[in-house]
């Protein structure tokens, strides 16, 4: 007897490979998104005060209500539009359930969901697995910019959703007010949902502004946004996020949130309420991970690497088309074996696994880790 998923031809993902290549071989990983410095011990404390006082069982559905407001004031802080803690905030088990929740909540067979690639690459499956057809439009290197006429003649009407990603991973690059008001433009008058993955929110570099799909009525008004605190405050492995959207559209979210995970660890949520009663846990992100970027760009830039400075993320794409033709796969894990450095290779997020020769290393290491790593590419 033989039986086979609703996704029968993934294959192990990149994340998986590149850091179990990093771990047998020793090599320094700036592979994986995910920081090697420790949380704020503050927060830290935050969490363990909220178990010790009894936040061990269940919490709300929709997520503790003092994390849910402090995200509202959050919001109305940086943005001046925010969303009713009560019926427009829901917690989640990281950005990827809100995510998956957000499409199988919407899509159904035969749907068609426009997917700016290089994507991250939790979009598509979770597409597919809903029966729905994804629909590539793709960004060239090294600026990745998004053509809207393009968008514009792949929207039929049997499109159900976009998804953007604003600071976008892998490129870095970040979406500016005119790629959101052609956006908008677009999808008015339509039924089109819209998600908007902005989980690097508060990392957006050289002065500029993150630009929230909140910051758009009538974009605000068909969007879920989905965050995660995990990215913000270094600590991944804790898979806590949420996502914002109007009342009627986060009724519908609900639904499947109810049965897919319903609530998520109480104390985390605790905890990071507290903490987030100073704002400067986020407001000071951009310039902190700024420091990182150019640290590690000014480290190598001496180095055969070519690069256009990250605008957004804990991300940096490095050219390496003066070293080697190699394809983006091999040279990466070549690189692993040989040299000791694990990265990420482009193609692999790519329509048709199109190989810019471009690499994607994450910059959310201490500096003596940077330190090594450009060593490493300064001797390639």
């Amino acid at each position: 007897m033989k039986h086979q998923s609703k996704l029968p031809n993934i294959e192990t993902n990149i994340f998986t490979i590149m850091s179990g290549l990093a771990n047998k071989h020793e090599a320094i990983n700036l592979s994986q998104g995910f920081p090697n410095f420790k949380s704020d011990q503050k927060l830290i404390d935050f969490v363990s005060k909220a178990m010790n006082s009894g936040y061990n069982q269940y919490a709300l559905m929709g997520g503790n209500m003092e994390l849910r407001e402090a995200i509202a004031k959050k919001f109305d802080l940086l943005y001046e539009s925010t969303y009713h803690p009560e019926t427009e905030i829901t917690i989640t088990a990281g950005a990827t359930q809100a995510i998956f929740d957000v499409i199988t909540a919407f899509v159904r067979a035969n749907d068609e969901v426009i997917i700016i690639k290089p994507a991250y690459d939790c979009y598509e499956p979770s597409v597919l697995i809903n029966g729905g057809k994804p629909v590539s439009i793709q960004l060239e290197a090294p600026y990745y910019q998004v053509n809207w006429e393009e968008v514009k003649q792949k929207i039929s009407s049997r499109t159900k959703m976009i998804i953007i990603n604003t600071p976008h991973n892998p490129s870095g690059t970040v979406l500016n007010e005119n790629d959101m008001l052609q956006l908008q433009e677009l999808t008015k008058n339509t039924n089109i949902v819209v998600l908007s993955d902005e989980v690097y929110e508060h990392m957006v570099f050289d002065g500029e502004k993150h630009q929230s799909a909140c910051l758009f009525p009538d974009l605000k008004a068909r969007s879920f946004i989905t965050a995660s605190f995990g990215k913000t405050f270094h600590n991944t492995g804790w898979k806590v996020g949420y996502c914002c959207a109007p009342k009627e559209l986060m009724n519908e979210f609900r639904k499947i949130h109810q049965f897919d995970v319903f609530s998520v660890n109480h104390p985390v949520q605790k905890g990071l309420a507290d903490y987030m009663q100073d704002s400067s846990t986020y407001l000071e992100l951009s310039g902190f991970y700024q420091e990182k970027r150019d640290l590690f760009l000014s480290l190598i830039k001496d180095s055969k690497f070519k690069f256009k400075p990250s605008q957004g993320t804990y991300f940096q794409v490095l050219d390496y088309s003066e070293i080697t033709k190699e394809y983006d796969v091999d040279f990466a894990k070549r690189l692993t074996i040989e040299h000791g450095l694990a990265s990420i290779p482009l193609s692999v997020f790519n329509e048709n696994k199109l190989d810019n020769k471009v690499l994607r290393f994450c910059f959310a290491k201490t500096d003596e880790t940077l330190k090594q790593a450009a060593d490493i590419l300064n001797n390639i």
